[in-house]
């Protein structure tokens, strides 16, 4: 009878990095929530018509649209990068290794059933 796997444990370091992120991400939709409420006052401030205060709005919400997306993509090549220096193998280097693993199990078994 199997015994299920127990869970993997994760690596300091991934779970230092999800804590990192979720802290950014927070970060990020705190600074868009606030850039609302600012736009909000400024568009009062201004007497602006409905019409001016949302396309505002729109044109704000797409920068920061864009600078979230380079700020996403900046982790990213950085984490990469960081792997790289550290000689963490990739996800497809994993797997690869996994099946060979496999194959040389089913070939020592052969072995063993033609003694």
């Amino acid at each position: 009878m199997d015994t299920p796997e127990a869970p993997r444990e994760k690596h300091p370091v991934a779970e230092a990095f999800e804590r990192v992120w979720s802290q950014a991400l927070l970060a990020v939709s705190t600074a868009e929530e606030e850039v609302n409420r600012t736009l909000q006052r400024v568009a009062a401030t201004a007497g602006w018509s409905q019409e001016e205060a949302k396309r505002h709005a729109r044109e704000f919400t797409e920068k920061l649209v864009g600078h979230r997306k380079d700020l996403e993509h900046s982790v990213e090549v950085a984490v990469r990068g960081a792997l790289a220096r550290l000689k963490v193998p990739r996800r497809e280097d994993l797997q690869e290794f996994e099946a060979r693993l496999e194959r040389l199990a089913e070939r020592i078994d052969a072995l063993g059933r033609e003694k």
